[in-house]
């Protein structure tokens, strides 16, 4: 068998090596351009080259780069002169198109949802080209900032599929939600943004009402449903159902307002069924607690009319509970796990209603007989 050269073995391994460890301040462009400065943006497999002059007028050259991109996606690089997010940004979008060649443009963001439409920048924007090529995508442009009248800026940077020659809606969780942060052109420092702690919030916000609304409430109305049963004239079952559902609401409340929170802190982002279901459980909640309060005696003529406003407010309250963690879910996109240990829970308080279901049919007939039974024999006596 033949050896390799030692030269040869050594040449291959650097090779390797600069595959993985390359980062923006080892890579070269083809053009045989040099930057001043250059950042390895944290997230998306992004690079930020740059260079700035602020004695010429405040111009800013860029070189925006994101690997791992396939034909089919578009790549975006942007200024938010006001605020730390997507909205509002002042952006430069550019992906392959289906004749082969690379389209780049400007693009601002007037909301969460706006569809990626050409227009124009608050700021002076030339020689915008871009290249797409062994799955990277280079946006080069030189930007007049001086207008902003800052040198530190919020940058964000974003990545998306493309559907027929247009950029279509990019994922909004995982590392779509982080990429963002600032840099001073100055000093050349950068820092991450503030989508950690966002994401933080947002599973946050679902895994209490998660636990809440979609695990306490049912647990807590199965007991009220059953045990009363099980156990007549046991008020037991009353304790249990009362702080169950206390504290899911508690809980619940504590969810919905880091929801609020969430809401306020990202202007343009909507999700309008999901806020309103979530606006219609707290406000269905809440009244189930003043129910709570005004509940009659057992042997009140309005005792009847009570159990069906309490008994169709609180089954109603489960079902959209459920409906809504499943739309948090397809908001949120956590691992299929999470999902999957959800679907078990309903699954298993389904099938544990339906077997004390069974169990209270059985015990209500069996009473029943039981006192047909006793009244045969106090016939005859």
């Amino acid at each position: 068998m033949e050896t390799i050269p030692i030269p040869i073995l050594i040449l291959i391994s650097s090779m390797i090596i600069n595959s993985y460890a390359q980062t923006c301040s080892t890579y070269s462009f083809s053009t045989n351009k040099i930057y001043d400065s250059c950042h390895d943006l944290p997230n998306l497999s992004s690079f930020l080259h740059y260079t700035y002059n602020s004695s010429g007028g405040g111009i800013l050259d860029i070189a925006f780069r994101q690997t791992g991109l396939t034909s089919s996606q578009w790549a975006a690089w942007a200024i938010n002169p006001k605020s730390s997010g997507m909205v509002g940004s002042q952006a430069l979008v550019a992906y392959p198109t289906s004749d082969g060649t690379v389209k780049a443009y400007t693009c601002p963001i007037s909301g969460y949802r706006t569809s990626m439409e050409q227009g124009e920048l608050s700021f002076d924007v030339s020689d915008l080209s871009a290249t797409y090529s062994n799955n990277e995508i280079i946006i080069y442009a030189t930007l007049g900032i001086s207008k902003l009248g800052k040198t530190v800026l919020n940058q964000v940077w974003q990545q998306g599929p493309v559907s027929a020659d247009t950029p279509a809606m990019h994922p909004t969780s995982g590392p779509n939600l982080q990429s963002m942060g600032t840099i001073d052109l100055l000093s050349g420092a950068s820092a991450a943004g503030q989508g950690n702690d966002k994401l933080a919030k947002r599973n946050t916000h679902g895994v209490l009402n998660a636990v809440s609304w979609g695990v306490m409430m049912p647990i807590g109305a199965l007991t009220a449903r059953y045990l009363k049963v099980i156990k007549p004239g046991n008020p037991t079952w009353f304790y249990l159902h009362v702080s169950c559902q206390c504290i899911a609401y508690i809980v619940g409340v504590a969810g919905w307002g880091t929801g609020l929170k969430l809401g306020s802190e990202s202007a343009g982002v909507q999700f309008n069924v999901h806020r309103n279901i979530g606006i219609t459980l707290f406000v269905l909640g809440t009244l189930q607690v003043f129910a709570l309060l005004l509940r009659p005696k057992p042997d009140h003529k309005l005792r009847f009319y009570w159990n069906m406003y309490h008994h169709s407010i609180g089954y109603t309250t489960i079902l959209l509970s459920i409906v809504n963690i499943f739309k948090g879910f397809s908001i949120l996109n956590p691992e299929q796990k999470w999902k999957d240990a959800y679907i078990v829970i309903v699954v298993v308080l389904c099938l544990c209603a339906a077997a004390l279901e069974g169990v209270t049919w059985y015990l209500a007939k069996r009473r029943k007989s039981e006192e047909k039974t006793s009244q045969g024999y106090g016939s005859t006596a």
